[in-house]
């Protein structure tokens, strides 16, 4: 079964990683896209990451990230949530099946690293789409 992907939308109604994507260069764009969609249809549970899907460790244990090097060897980030639970529960959720929810993206310049500033951020995207039933996704 294929998983759908959804983009998570905040109070404000903003979409983060949809903003994200558009300031990435077109390449880098396409290549998470293009994996995302590789994820979904395998599905998430049996995809081998290959460096491009991994699971997060350590505080962002739950979390996982689509990778890309654009020009510069920039790095690309996309970080995601898995929503994978039984149909009635899914549905409550506003979900209509298995998604893959896309919270927000960061780049950074090569051999740099994210800081607990940088990943807090994420993990408040986190928080407030958990928090909400049904979910607020596009």
């Amino acid at each position: 079964m294929n998983w759908d992907i959804a983009y998570f939308v905040d109070q404000q109604g903003n979409v983060p990683a949809e903003s994200f994507l558009e300031n990435c260069p077109m390449s880098v764009e396409a290549h998470l896209i293009a994996v995302l969609d590789a994820v979904a249809e395998a599905p998430p549970p049996q995809f081998s990451g290959g460096g491009k899907w991994e699971a997060m460790h350590g505080d962002m244990k739950g979390y996982y990230e689509v990778r890309a090097t654009g020009p510069g060897r920039e790095q690309f980030r996309l970080f995601c949530l898995l929503e994978n639970a039984d149909a009635k529960e899914l549905q409550r959720r506003g979900l209509e099946g298995p998604a893959i929810v896309v919270l927000t993206g960061m780049r950074k310049p090569h051999r740099q690293i994210f800081d607990q500033r940088d990943y807090a951020g994420v993990h408040r995207l986190g928080g407030e789409h958990k928090r909400n039933v049904p979910r607020r996704v596009t």
